[in-house]
């Protein structure tokens, strides 16, 4: 066994209800690392072309890292791989809290899960036994109350549950996963796929600990992080969350604004993560072993809308997605939104922007009351917005429609089509490429659909030099400059964060600009763990590796460059506020997306070359 994992692979095959673990190589680990890597290398394996997303045949694997279970911040990750019931591409999310961690100590290094069952069940995981279990009695039923009866069941309070939601049941496309009712895999519809499956939830308690080569090199990097945190730059992140961003985000022109039509929002300060802090929050939660704790919790009591702590509060993105691309200015009824959202299983940021995208049109005249369930969809209308998640997450009436997600909603009626801001049908995040050039060209070319957690934002480029250079990035530029050395930029770092999803870390803690620690850090703590001698060059060759496998499913399901497209809106100038006028244009795009290809190895239609493949020792996917 490999220091750092615990070198067991758990298969379920649900069809007939039995479990394999499998044993891989030292070999196998150091290539692929785990996370997202392990998960495209199982769904290029195992799911075969074409496959229904919903069906039987698509590869579901859960899937942790080497650093998942170290005592250091920033280690608890899952990620989630499958082929997308929402995009048709491969399907990737990431999530937190204490699953992961508790999946290591239960004595696996990921679960790969086959076939369908023909009734529901639940997933026994402990201490290196499986089991499945019946789950009739957990159908239909919210994440908080899956969470109290599988611990009085298993008699244990400490075990950690990954469970899809109603709306997963209910097949939503981007339907989450949750865990601790509050955590999710939220991206590319991964809850949809499990309740396809007819497994309604994990559970997972294990007493193992994971075994590290040098821990005193370890320990070292963790007080050297502890002691850093509160003079570094994600101090704030700690005290505020991630909705510490949204009134500057605003104010630079950057926060998207009834369906990206603005990048300004006079509501924004109402929804900052201060105002949040002063009004809503009841604590701060964290991930296991974490020291900065950027997790909400907020709690409302009286007034419309009452909020239950155990599910969380609002990140960034739900403040934006529920509350901005909507036009609501209301905390309270974003926080409830977001408590729906994780009651559910409900993918907080496709969630916001196909209500924004059904506001928008009926804003211009595409949509009628009688086509709403009566619901007046102007922007601004908390009430609505509220009401429509119920209906999505249930399939009733409109809701059923918005499930499928805005693209497919658009083609149905036949209208709004240029209204739709998805790339791949994947909803864009609230981050904007007006503001943050080199994001338009990620959003265009990722793998799974547009991701703000895919590449470093611009403005890194600029203020972290010394960070930068350790990528061999030393010419920062501007943050609205879409030129040769930020595509160069963009790669690179799309190569980083990648490995950072297969090592499994928090990008909040491990990066390469306000991240706590450093890229040489990530190294070294990856060293210290498995006592390989780990160095950046071969962190982002293991992260061009995931995004090779990535682009090669997607090339084999019929993906081409003209899939690559980002929607209309984005090159319409923006209105109010400091980006008023600012768009980007099909030209700049265009010319990136052909020098992006040339750098990655690939062809004209951004697929691998072979060359390529062979320099990461991918040929096996062109053999099979």
């Amino acid at each position: 066994m490999p220091y750092g994992y615990a070198g067991r692979i758990l298969h379920v095959y649900l069809d007939d209800l039995r479990t394999e673990i499998e044993t891989p190589p030292e070999a196998f680990y150091r290539k692929y690392m785990g996370g997202s890597a392990l998960g495209a290398y199982y769904l290029l394996k195992h799911t075969p072309p074409h496959a229904d997303p919903l069906g039987p045949e698509n590869t579901l694997t859960l899937a942790v890292g080497v650093v998942t279970g170290a005592a250091i911040s920033g280690n608890s990750r899952l990620a989630a791989v499958a082929k997308s019931p929402l995009t048709g591409a491969i399907g990737d999310s990431q999530s937190g809290g204490f699953f992961p961690a508790e999946l290591k100590f239960a004595g696996f290094d990921a679960i790969v899960l086959h076939g369908r069952a023909a009734e529901p069940v639940y997933l026994w995981v402990h201490d290196g036994q499986a089991e499945l279990r019946p789950a009739g009695h957990l159908w239909g039923k919210t994440t908080g109350e899956v969470e109290d009866i599988l611990k009085a069941e298993l008699g244990d309070p400490k075990v950690q549950i990954l469970q899809t939601g109603i709306a997963g049941e209910k097949g939503v496309r981007y339907a989450a996963l949750i865990s601790m009712a509050n955590r999710a895999n939220g991206r590319t519809g991964m809850g949809a796929v499990m309740a396809s499956k007819n497994l309604k939830a994990i559970a997972v308690r294990g007493r193992g600990r994971m075994q590290v080569a040098n821990p005193k090199a370890l320990a070292a990097i963790q007080r050297w992080g502890a002691k850093a945190f509160p003079d570094s730059d994600v101090y704030g992140l700690g005290l505020l969350g991630t909705a510490e961003i949204t009134l500057s985000q605003s104010k630079k022109g950057g926060l998207p604004t009834r369906n990206w039509t603005s990048g300004w929002f006079e509501g924004a300060e109402k929804l900052d993560g201060k105002t949040m802090a002063q009004t809503i929050l009841k604590e701060r939660d964290t991930c296991y072993a974490c020291v900065i704790r950027c997790k909400r919790v907020v709690e409302i009591t009286d007034g419309r809308y009452r909020v239950d702590p155990r599910y969380g509060g609002p990140e960034y993105e739900t403040l934006a997605t529920l509350g901005s691309y909507c036009g609501v200015d209301d905390l309270e009824a974003v926080a409830y939104g977001n408590q729906l959202c994780a009651m559910y299983g409900l993918d907080t940021i496709a969630t916001g922007a196909t209500i924004a995208w059904a506001m928008d049109a009926y804003e211009h005249g595409l949509l009628t009351p009688e086509q709403t369930d009566g619901l007046d969809l102007r922007f601004g209308n908390a009430d609505a917005m509220v009401q429509l998640i119920e209906k999505i997450a249930k399939r009733e009436g409109f809701g059923d429609l918005l499930a499928e997600g805005a693209s497919r909603a658009a083609e149905r009626l036949g209208v709004g089509q240029d209204l739709v801001v998805e790339v791949k049908k994947h909803a864009l995040p609230a981050h904007m490429p007006e503001v943050k050039r080199s994001l338009g060209l990620i959003y265009a070319v990722n793998p799974f659909g547009a991701d703000h957690q895919s590449s470093e934002h611009d403005p890194s480029y600029k203020y972290y030099p010394e960070r930068m250079a350790q990528l061999g990035l030393t010419n920062p530029q501007e943050p609205t400059v879409l030129n040769e050395e930020k595509v160069r930029f963009a790669l690179t770092t799309q190569y980083l964060y990648s490995a950072l999803d297969s090592v499994t870390v928090c990008q909040f803690v491990f990066g390469p600009a306000w991240h706590l620690f450093d890229v040489q850090q990530l190294a070294d703590t990856v060293s210290a763990i498995t006592g390989w001698d780990v160095d950046i060059p071969e962190l982002l060759e293991v992260g061009a590796r995931r995004l090779n496998m990535m682009r090669m499913f997607n090339a084999r399901e019929g993906f081409t460059r003209a899939d690559d497209r980002l929607p209309p809106k984005l090159f319409r100038p923006r209105v109010g506020g400091p980006t008023d006028g600012v768009h980007l244009t099909p030209e700049e795009i265009e010319w990136a997306k052909d020098l992006y290809y040339r750098l990655a190895g690939w062809d004209e239609q951004g697929i691998p070359t072979r060359q390529r493949l062979e320099e990461l020792g991918l040929a096996w996917i062109l053999e099979a």
